[in-house]
């Protein structure tokens, strides 16, 4: 499987949201990330379902939709209505983990878990293959052009050997300070997936920015 690039829209310019989905459109870009966040499950507000089904239609990539919200169980079906393709929740959020991955592929759409950086890989172990996605944090949630966390590596490393030792088809996104000086490694440790939002969105060129990165990860 080709290295997806998912530039995080949390890091463009919110006033002009046209011009952050023309970059990624016309960019190698793979899919949109789309923070979802409600000032309560992290210290931060973001947007939410009207954002989302506005620029839907002018897409034609994969919308990647990470709900760093309390309750996520409660906007499913919501949020599959304005055009998520996949939906990660995050563990911490998730009481009854296995029933909301279940509601969320009812929907249709792939569900993905999210890992906040003190939470270990174990827990996801009997679940792992109900799980499209696992979305390891490699910052703190909440906002973006944090500093990168050094255990990630061996998070992803961990990661890979139990979906490996499960025969599981899960892929492996990393979130949060991802730049052309670490992506590689992330790849060769295991990743499948980057998120990238302010390396991409505070360049001088965002869409080369994009490209160069895609090229990096093959």
């Amino acid at each position: 499987m080709a290295h997806k690039i998912a530039p995080s829209i949390l890091a463009s310019d919110f006033s002009n949201l046209q011009s952050a989905c023309e970059i990624i459109e016309n960019s190698a870009a793979d899919w949109y990330h789309i923070d979802v966040m409600d000032g309560v499950f992290v210290p931060n507000i973001s947007f939410g379902m009207p954002v989302i089904k506005a620029i839907k239609p002018h897409s034609t990539k994969t919308f990647d939709v990470h709900l760093m919200i309390v309750d996520p169980d409660r906007y499913i079906k919501d949020f599959k209505a304005v055009g998520a393709d996949i939906l990660t929740v995050h563990y911490e959020a998730c009481p009854h983990l296995h029933r909301t991955l279940q509601a969320i592929k009812a929907e249709g759409m792939q569900a993905g878990v999210a890992l906040n950086p003190h939470t270990p890989i174990s827990l996801l172990e009997d679940v792992i293959n109900d799980i499209d996605l696992v979305c390891i944090m490699s910052v703190n949630p909440g906002f973006g052009g944090q500093s990168f966390i050094e255990n990630t590596y061996d998070k992803v490393r961990m990661l890979r050997k139990m979906i490996d030792d499960k025969s599981a088809s899960t892929l492996i996104e990393i979130d949060g300070g991802v730049t052309s000086a670490n992506a590689k490694k992330l790849i060769d440790a295991g990743a499948d997936v980057l998120v990238a939002g302010s390396f991409v969105f505070k360049s001088a060129d965002p869409k080369k920015t994009c490209n160069e990165l895609k090229e990096l990860v093959g």
